[in-house]
């Protein structure tokens, strides 16, 4: 995950860059990659040559080139990169809005919003990037990225995909069997089957038993007896792999 900080107040820009220090050592992944600039006209050339960054932290008020003309230059590009914007006046909000920036905090940047803010992005960063599971349903196919399903229940020949936003989209009948349909994800090391009629995606496990799966947001999914030992195996896999 590359990160672009840019301010041309060398303070600030440290400051910025110590919150991301102390920020990244709170996550385990993805690792973060941070290039920081004091100059914008030189970030301003990157964006043109192509080299973008998953997230820019920009300063909004600096010479030569502003946050704004960072951010219009970014998207003119195409790019869809997260912006977030630091700045000492709230006068700019609206600017920041019509590039689609995903916040705008006031200096100095109390370390709580900060984090709020990367994971925000961090989140958006990799949602965009995942791949997604596609569920037909009575008003079409349904593109659904993998971080944001929880976990997904075959129930009466339907597939209820349980989404971390609280919300279930329901298939219409399925004709194969439910490996048949669910096989991409079983493929996928982070989800794991429970039961012969649910999947879990373990990066939303809350908490593990030796009957079922409580998920993140509070539901109880079984863990059939066959199935008990190959589920803690692979989960205590999960974990090793990926939290290091």
């Amino acid at each position: 995950m590359k990160i672009v900080i840019c301010d041309d107040n060398p303070e600030n820009l440290n400051e910025i860059k110590n919150l991301l220090q102390k920020y990244g050592d709170t996550v385990k992944t993805p690792a973060l990659h941070t290039e920081a600039l004091s100059d914008p006209t030189v970030l301003y050339d990157k964006i043109s040559a192509g080299i973008l960054a998953d997230i820019y932290i920009l300063d909004m008020i600096m010479s030569e080139k502003t946050g704004i003309d960072i951010g219009v230059h970014l998207r003119e590009t195409g790019c869809d990169s997260v912006i977030i914007y630091v700045t000492h006046s709230d006068d700019f909000a609206l600017d920041a809005y019509h590039v689609h920036a995903a916040r705008y905090l006031l200096k100095p940047v109390a370390e709580k919003d900060f984090f709020e803010a990367m994971d925000y992005a961090l989140s958006h960063t990799q949602t965009a990037k995942a791949p997604a599971f596609l569920v037909r349903t009575g008003d079409g196919l349904i593109s659904v990225p993998y971080p944001k399903i929880e976990y997904i229940e075959n129930a009466a020949r339907r597939l209820d995909v349980h989404l971390t936003d609280g919300n279930t989209i329901q298939s219409i009948i399925i004709r194969t069997s439910f490996d048949d349909e669910i096989r991409e994800l079983i493929c996928n090391d982070g989800f794991i089957r429970t039961h012969k009629s649910f999947l879990a995606n373990v990066n939303h496990v809350h908490r593990l038993t030796r009957s079922n799966m409580v998920m993140e947001s509070g539901k109880v999914i079984p863990i059939s007896k066959t199935r008990t030992t190959d589920v803690r195996k692979n989960y205590i896999l999960y974990l090793a792999k990926h939290y290091r």
